[in-house]
């Protein structure tokens, strides 16, 4: 690639929207975020089907006023984004963001989290119809999903997409291209000659939560009204590395195929999708320096679920179908080596061995498939299988994070990580993808293991770091481990109901006490949503992403969702297609276009974009990313810039006291011979390890598992607190030496007359400091001016007069500086600034109180 041809994507011509209705209109205006250009849509009421008008030209400010002037409306709403129509039995319903806020950023792109919304009646009901008594019923399940939590979306970045893929190069134009057929793009541009596209990419459907709404919006022309916005989790963080802040930013995209909540969705449907499939994506940015590492998570690829009929806290794992040609794993594994490359890398954390048979009938399922499939592709590129029983290896002694991070660091020198500067550019061949039973809390630790390691590598890559390790304890590592704790929270709430019950800490065995007493709590509570809570929400998530239809079960006379005995025909609603028998043979579950460009990922090097515009001035408006991220045209304050706001959040990682500095350095190290290295073995370096629990038998029946690491770290929390050192004077008050490196001491004879020097000239240099003195204090000034004593000073006739004869003139050792006519002519300018201000009409009324209020 020629690096003289650059890319850049569109930023969204409509960031914000008002609405004005009336009886017969609904009148949505969009502007850009300076207010400068306007389009209208007009939506007809009295319609029962969806009519929108849209004006194709370009609209001024004026031409807006004049609109608006010109009607009287019924009320007015401000938004920031349009997620789409959605209708049930009776008319369209509009669903706006009124509410958004920053929560991260990417290079010069913001992302924002949906705050709040607003739901508005498109069609008015005809005189003497009655409204469907379903109706509101429909309307109170729809909104049971929370969009005022964990949506997020951005105006100028595809947050449905990785960043590897988006600073990847267009080789198809149209969404309806074929990567096998087509022709791609080359690009071949002179060496002097620079040239700059702007693009507007095609979105990733599968983590597009709005899709259904919006395709009633696929009538109107710009694209720029569509609102797509994803559903997980966005976070981000800041590292003080001596003063340069290194900021890391957490990705979390929840799939919209085969989604619900935690018994409901089990397994995979036939076309592959996973329950509970998030991709994790972490970005670690330093200026245009980029790195990132994806990994996934998802249940079982296979067809089994659980019988919730019975109150039970752990239902029977059951096998509904056998896939002796695992077709429905290798469609799953397909999709992943089309977006990711080879090997994709399973980490497999269900219980291997049980009294009683329960989860290791997964594990038995899936080695059977990945047998199976791996006959068929090269050893280079075969599916990697590593088996770890995490709840058996933390019982006793078992150390959790040692153990994961010997598979993390195993596994990043396998897959690798994107990287891109200046100069440089690699990418991420493969995926690691972790799985138990729930995919909640054993996966989320495990997914902290890897992306500990995989933020190891990316600060020495960036040059941070000498040796790829961190350690627990320091600023950076607890920086990382709230990030991944706030993730799989947020994760576990969507899909189990509840928080983390086993957390990262619990499988380090710190904080045992405080993390045994919510354990207990976040199961009851689990389990209370799973039991009586699950159902209704599986239809809300069914209704919202457009899996049921109302309007066509009323047409069909068909039976209302809540009269479904089992969604599963909504979610395999292509059976036919499904059971048809395909020419290509099971032996090629993998495609021969994919497999041509393995190891690298098929849709990162074959990136489709709906539109490509060559674009002559780089400070055109479509790409002016700097204004759009600072807000250039108008006044702001420095707490409403994200990356300020994440430089003053990232204080509360580090402690108030401490003797160094680094964030990769522990805040306190103690000495334990048991402690080899802190970096892997995740062990509180404020806590023993010589636990005294047994090592559980071998035979220990499966369900006290769960209990068995808690009492485990529990003791160790009480062994840790006996052998704290007794809280002393010292250890609260600690010397300077301790705390900065040096002493306090009495200064020398010599040192007091150099100081005394100082303060003498000061006060002679500086005479109207010391005019308004006391009598007694300016006694005491004019006898510091004529006393004589070895090395004193005296000013006279601007000439400072030494006790032993010497003079110096204080005028000729200080240069006038010359003030070059350049610079005169930019001081001329700024002071006749403000009067031209004055002078002008059209000025913001809040530049004008500033500059009043400074006269």
């Amino acid at each position: 690639m020629n690096p003289n041809t650059r890319f850049f994507p569109l930023i969204s011509s409509i960031q914000k929207v008002a609405l004005f209705e009336t009886k017969s209109k609904l009148y949505l205006i969009g502007s850009n975020s300076k207010e400068t250009r306007f389009r209208l849509l007009e939506i007809d009421r009295r319609s029962t089907e969806l009519t929108i008008h849209e004006d194709a030209n370009e609209l001024k400010k004026s031409d807006i006023r004049k609109f608006v002037q010109s009607r009287s409306f019924v009320r007015s709403i401000s938004a920031y984004g349009v997620l789409g129509f959605v209708k049930f039995l009776e008319g369209y319903y509009l669903i706006l963001v009124t509410k958004r806020t920053r929560c991260a950023f990417i290079g010069k792109h913001i992302i924002y989290t949906i705050k709040d919304t607003a739901m508005i009646r498109v069609n008015e009901t005809p005189a003497g119809k009655q409204v469907h008594p379903l109706e509101q019923r429909y309307v109170k399940m729809f909104n049971n999903v929370d969009l005022k939590s964990n949506f997020y979306f951005s105006y100028s970045y595809d947050l449905t997409h990785s960043l590897q893929y988006n600073v990847s190069v267009p080789k198809f134009v149209g969404a309806q291209s074929d990567l096998e057929k087509d022709e791609p793009l080359v690009w071949k541009n002179d060496a002097n000659e620079k040239t700059t596209y702007a693009f507007r990419g095609v979105s990733r459907d599968r983590f597009v939560w709005n899709a259904y709404l919006l395709k009633p919006m696929d009538i109107v022309l710009h694209k720029d009204w569509k609102l797509e916005v994803i559903h997980g989790f966005i976070s981000q963080s800041s590292i003080s590395i001596f003063g340069r802040p290194i900021y890391v930013c957490l990705i979390a995209r929840r799939s919209t195929r085969f989604a619900g909540t935690r018994f409901l969705k089990r397994g995979a449907n036939y076309f592959g999708d996973v329950a509970n499939e998030v991709e994790t994506e972490q970005i670690v940015l330093d200026g245009t320096r980029m790195c990132s590492f994806t990994q996934l998570r998802g249940s079982v690829p296979s067809h089994w679920s659980q019988d919730v009929s019975k109150m039970v806290p752990k239902p029977q794992i059951a096998l509904d179908l056998s896939d002796p040609y695992g077709e429905t794993s290798g469609k799953h594994y397909e999709r992943l080596m089309f977006h990711y490359g080879a090997p994709i890398i399973i980490l497999n954390l269900v219980k291997k061995r049980e009294k009683r048979r329960h989860e290791s009938v997964l594990s038995d399922e899936m080695v059977s498939s990945v047998d199976y499939l791996n006959q068929f592709l090269p050893p280079h590129f075969r599916i990697r299988y590593i088996d770890f029983d995490m709840a058996r290896k933390s019982r006793g002694k078992g150390n959790v994070m040692e153990s994961l991070a010997k598979y993390a660091e195993s596994v990043i020198q396998q897959t690798g990580m994107f990287f891109l500067d200046e100069e440089v550019s690699t990418q991420q061949t493969g995926l690691v993808r972790t799985n138990c039973v729930d995919c909640l809390d054993r996966t989320n630790t495990a997914q902290f293991a890897i992306g500990k390691c995989a933020l190891a590598y990316q600060l020495c890559e960036l040059g941070f770091l000498k040796e790829r390790k961190l350690e627990f304890e320091s600023d950076c590592v607890t920086m990382l481990e709230n990030l991944y704790e706030d993730h799989g929270d947020t994760l576990a709430m969507q899909y189990g109901g509840s928080q983390l019950v086993h957390r990262i800490k619990t499988y380090r065995k710190t904080a045992a006490w405080a993390s045994q007493g919510n354990d207990i709590i976040q199961t009851l509570s689990r389990y209370c949503s799973n039991t009586f809570s699950d159902t209704e929400k599986q239809h809300s998530i069914n209704l919202f992403l457009g899996y049921y239809i109302p309007s066509e079960s009323e047409v069909t006379k068909s039976t209302h969702i809540w009269d479904l005995e089992t969604d599963f025909y909504i979610h395999n609603s292509r059976f036919d297609v499904i059971r048809k028998i395909s020419p290509i043979p099971l032996t090629q579950w993998v495609r021969r276009f994919v497999m041509k460009h393995l190891p690298y990922s098929t849709s990162d090097n074959n990136r489709v974009v709906n539109e490509l515009i060559k674009i002559h001035s780089a400070d055109a408006e479509i790409i002016d990313y700097y204004s759009n991220f600072y807000y250039d045209f108008k006044i702001t304050s420095f707490e409403e810039n994200i990356a300020f706001q994440l430089s003053h959040l990232a204080r509360n990682f580090v402690p108030t006291f401490r003797t160094n500095f680094s964030p990769f350095e522990p805040t306190r190290r103690r000495e334990n011979a048991a402690i080899k290295n802190p970096s892997l073995s995740g062990q509180s370096s404020t806590s023993s390890t010589n636990s005294s629990s047994s090592s559980l038998d071998e035979d220990t029946d499966s369900e006290d598992d769960d209990r068995s690491i808690r009492n485990t770290a529990a003791n160790s929390s009480a062994n840790s607190s006996r052998a704290e050192d007794p809280v002393t004077i010292n250890s609260m008050f600690p010397m300077t030496g301790d705390v900065y490196g040096f002493e306090i001491h009495t200064p020398k004879k010599t040192d007091m007359i150099k100081y005394q020097k100082y303060v003498q000239m000061n006060r002679i240099c500086n005479p109207q400091i010391y005019a308004g003195m006391k009598p007694d204090q300016h006694q005491l000034y004019s006898n510091l001016q004529t006393q004589s004593q070895p090395g004193g000073i005296v000013l006279q006739n601007n000439e400072i007069c030494f006790s032993d004869g010497r003079r110096t003139d204080t005028t000729g050792n200080i240069p006038i500086p010359t003030v070059s006519a350049e610079s005169i002519a930019i001081y001329e300018s700024y002071c006749s600034t403000q009067q031209r201000i004055m002078e002008q009409t059209d000025v913001d009324p809040i530049i004008l109180k500033y500059l009043q209020s400074s006269e």
